[in-house]
């Protein structure tokens, strides 16, 4: 017995793998008899003309067996004399590559189909790509349907060789091809007579005597912390699974990214004690002394692994909408969770040829490297270093929904020498000396809707109350700090992350910031908010409709907008998403400016005044 095998079976549309593997299941006797029994009924309605369907041992969704193809990754299990295996058999169709990229996060090798009668696909190329951008090292190409090439040997050599080739471009390691039929099971559990020429190892044997451990390099303890346990007051413990090395009891340990040290106290598995914890083992940690230590932290010791915020990354965007450079998402690496921005989009690699384009956006299923800066310090390492932390997936802050996967290729060190310098006098202090609770009042809505005669108006109310305040207009900050920058979704990023941190700054002075921007996107007006201080950012909507902006029209912007002179304009040519959680709305349609103002500083009053609302 070779130990677990975890696989993955890929390629293009309707090159044959979950017949591949249906058949080869079948041949060597691995299903039970009421799946052989339920094969042979339903392979007499299904898309063989009533000869076996062995997809169908795999194809469990309706929409697959009607159509012929995979879509949801299916997972099997099943164990032979030697060894035991998951396949996880992955959709082929460019739709699902998502799927795809899924089924092999978890793989050690990759058996990538190849239609022997059509030879390399764009989705051949494109599935070997996010399998060596995941980690694998093991590739098989299992060249199908030899059966329509009548089994020719000079067309397979063919083959073989643009395979080799294709194999050196993309730089796979361990390649190894094997010639088969799925549908008549040529090669799969016994060599064929079909093929005398071939004298290699079947399908099933190759698997069987494939040996995919590496030797890793000497990495140290590594422990991602993923939970506190704290049964009662006389225990605290960190659980987690060791992704690197051997921890025993009286060993001294790091905390990061606190960089804290304390030593083990004991080490448990489940809820006995044990001599150590090893690699792969969920094990909980005691230490001999109270230090801050939360889910995300990281246990370390011997171990050289990266503390920081920036870094650059290969990422597999996969959302129906486009990637711009400045968009905010959740990154989850290792049991990390933490606000991030894709700074800049360095270029794409084309799928077919490997050459790297330059691109400021990216569309589902591209490959790209990108500079991330995450929005407080992580613990990280480079995806060869370690896979755990060295790997993660972005989450739409707004849908929830993974958007990408990607893995760490260097730290970017523009940061690195970089400390946050420490003042003496602090924000408190200052805010004490000008007697007031610093805030900043975002101001978002329509062109026209009032926001900036709102903001101007409640500003001469602050200063007639003694209150320290600094007004920012867009128009005003687009004519001086960010002149360089446009209007595609991009620039408009950039413009509200910069106003956001020159917010922070005025409230550090002690100061009450008034904002007065469009700040169309919801995902901008959040970010803003993480960056100026939940206790600090007061998001108010001024909810006055289109049709009465664009009747005031004050700067004509609406008329040259209707007529095509000005390109994305909120409202008519670009989205405008309205806050879901404002603490003030005010339609300025319907209340004189001064009505507003009141009901601004009504709502505001007791926080003005530097006290709790």
């Amino acid at each position: 017995m070779n130990g677990l095998l975890k696989f993955i079976t890929c390629g293009s549309v309707d090159d044959g793998k979950s017949t591949l593997i249906g058949h080869m299941l079948y041949d060597a006797k691995l299903l039970f008899t009421d799946q052989e029994q339920a094969l042979l009924l339903e392979s007499r309605v299904g898309s063989r003309e009533g000869k076996v369907d062995y997809s169908l041992l795999l194809d469990g969704l309706m929409a697959e067996r009607e159509q012929g193809i995979t879509i949801d990754v299916a997972y099997r299990y099943f164990t032979t004399e030697r060894r035991s295996f998951i396949v996880a058999d992955t959709p082929g169709h460019e739709e699902y590559t998502r799927n795809m990229a899924v089924g092999a996060s978890s793989a050690e090798l990759a058996v990538i189909l190849v239609d022997a009668s059509r030879g390399i696909l764009p989705q051949t190329r494109r599935h070997a790509r996010i399998c060596a951008l995941m980690g694998i090292r093991y590739f098989l190409f299992a060249v199908n349907k030899m059966d329509l090439i009548r089994y020719g040997r000079e067309e397979y050599r063919r083959l073989e060789k643009e395979l080799r080739k294709l194999a050196i471009d993309l730089e796979l390691a361990n390649v190894e091809l094997i010639p088969v039929s799925a549908t008549e099971g040529d090669n799969l559990t016994s060599l064929s007579p079909n093929m005398p020429w071939y004298k290699g190892a079947t399908f099933l044997e190759y698997l069987e005597t494939v040996d995919t451990a590496c030797e890793e390099k000497e990495q140290g303890f590594i422990l991602p912390v993923q939970r506190v346990c704290r049964p009662n007051h006389t225990f605290r413990g960190f659980q987690g699974q060791i992704e690197a090395g051997e921890i025993r009891a009286g060993e001294e340990i790091t905390v990061l990214p606190s960089r804290e040290k304390a030593c083990v106290e004991a080490v448990y598995a489940g809820d006995q004690k044990t001599d150590r914890g090893e690699k792969g083992q969920a094990v909980t940690l005691t230490l001999d002394r109270e230090i801050d230590v939360s889910r995300g932290c990281v246990l370390v010791k011997d171990a050289r692994l990266t503390v920081g915020g920036l870094l650059t990354a290969t990422v597999l965007w996969m959302d129906d909408e486009e990637l711009r450079q400045g968009k905010n998402f959740l990154m989850k690496l290792g049991t990390k969770r933490v606000p991030v921005t894709v700074m800049e989009i360095k270029y794409r690699t084309d799928m077919q040829t490997g050459e790297h384009l330059a691109a400021d956006s990216l569309y589902k299923n591209e490959l790209a490297v990108c500079d991330l800066a995450a929005a407080e310090e992580i613990v990280y390492d480079t995806f060869v270093g370690c896979r755990e932390l060295g790997s993660f997936i972005l989450i739409d802050r707004v849908t929830n929904l993974t958007s990408a996967c990607g893995v760490v290729e260097h730290p970017l060190w523009r940061g690195a020498n970089l400390t946050w310098q420490r003042m003496d006098i602090t924000r408190e202090m200052r805010a004490a000396g000008l007697g007031q609770k610093p805030l900043t009042l975002w101001f978002t809505g329509l062109s026209g809707s009032g926001k900036s005669a709102l903001a101007n108006e409640l500003e001469k109310r602050l200063n007639v109350m003694g209150k320290h305040t600094m007004l920012l207009d867009g128009d005003n900050i687009r004519l001086g700090l960010n002149r360089n920058l446009g209007f595609e979704p991009e620039d408009r990023i950039e413009n509200i992350r910069r106003i956001a941190e020159v917010a922070k700054l005025m409230n550090d002075a002690g100061l009450i910031v008034l904002t007065a921007f469009i700040s169309p996107f919801r995902s901008d007006r959040e970010n803003a908010g993480r960056i100026i201080g939940e206790d600090s950012f007061i998001e108010i909507y001024v909810s006055t409709p289109l049709e009465e902006c664009e009747r005031r029209d004050v700067k004509g912007l609406y008329r040259k907008a209707r007529s095509g002179e000005i390109p994305n304009f909120t409202g008519i040519s670009s989205p405008y998403e309205a806050p879901e959680h404002a603490a003030l709305v005010i339609d300025t349609s319907k209340r004189t400016l001064e009505e507003a103002a009141e009901q601004v500083l009504a709502a505001l009053e007791r926080r003005i005044h530097g006290k709790e609302a």
